[in-house]
């Protein structure tokens, strides 16, 4: 039997990705003792992988899919299949940034400043890619973490990703550029997306994780099923309750069968 072998990211996305995924449809079940998490899924293979390793990962085909940021993806040069962007991150619906930092009483004001500097980050080839583009020339160590912490004793600037800026203004930095805005992406291995099965079923999860995001800024109130009659003859509207597990297979025979405008509608209460 096919499996797709699903790549998610563990870390700061973990918990509103396993969020996400349950909103389309999947419940899946992490354990802080096994990097295999379950999924309600059969076809489906789960491996808890940091973000920053995904691309590569998938572009290998350990993984046939996952989800990681776009900045990961540009940071390991990985040639993988970006299927679909899902704006969403840590704490929000939103982007993030990766952005240049200095102290607050730095008397550095541009990234031309920071000639025969340090810069501390995680991102090494992101930022002496930056460097390069502005003619600076600086040295860019990596850090393992807590990099916000580093200014001044220990570098001289971080690039550093940031959703609000107030882990940066707790540790008294002041934002001099930004390097790059970024967001989670369902990428896919390239071999992976020929194969027909497996095309199909990222396909399918692209079109349900996208539908999970519109959706989290609407609600709907349904009653007992109803057809209604619209304008053109040709067309009805239908109105229905299922359970929530069938929709990631009802949805996409409902788009192969020419239904349009279709609406999954999260459910407080039923009430008959």
């Amino acid at each position: 039997m096919s499996r797709l072998k699903l790549g998610i990211p563990k870390g700061s996305l973990q918990d509103s990705t396993v969020e996400l995924f349950a909103k389309a449809g999947w419940r899946i079940s992490v354990s802080s003792r096994s990097y295999y998490p379950g999924i309600d899924d059969p076809d489906i293979e789960c491996m808890m992988v940091r973000a920053q390793e995904m691309a590569r990962y998938v572009e290998s085909g350990a993984l046939d899919a996952g989800l990681t940021g776009k900045d990961w993806i540009l940071e390991t040069g990985a040639d993988v299949e970006e299927v679909i962007e899902l704006v969403y991150s840590k704490t929000s619906f939103g982007r993030v940034r990766w952005v240049l930092a200095v102290a607050e009483d730095s008397p550095m004001q541009s990234v031309r400043d920071l000639e025969g500097k340090v810069i501390a980050t995680e991102a090494v080839k992101m930022t002496e890619r930056y460097l390069a583009k502005h003619g600076v020339k600086a040295r860019v160590e990596f850090s393992w973490g807590a990099t916000e912490v580093k200014v001044p004793q220990l570098a001289d600037a971080i690039v550093e990703v940031t959703e609000t800026g107030s882990s940066l203004r707790a540790n008294h930095l002041r934002v001099v550029d930004t390097l790059l805005e970024s967001a989670t992406w369902l990428i896919a291995n390239r071999a992976a997306r020929k194969d027909a099965w497996k095309h199909e079923k990222i396909a399918h999860m692209a079109m349900l994780l996208e539908g999970a995001i519109k959706a989290y800024s609407r609600v709907g109130l349904m009653r007992n099923p109803t057809i209604a009659q619209l304008s053109d003859p040709e067309w009805v509207a239908i109105n229905t309750i299922v359970e929530e597990k069938t929709v990631r297979e009802l949805i996409p025979k409902l788009k192969a069968a020419r239904a349009e405008g279709i609406v999954e509608y999260p459910l407080n209460k039923v009430v008959y």
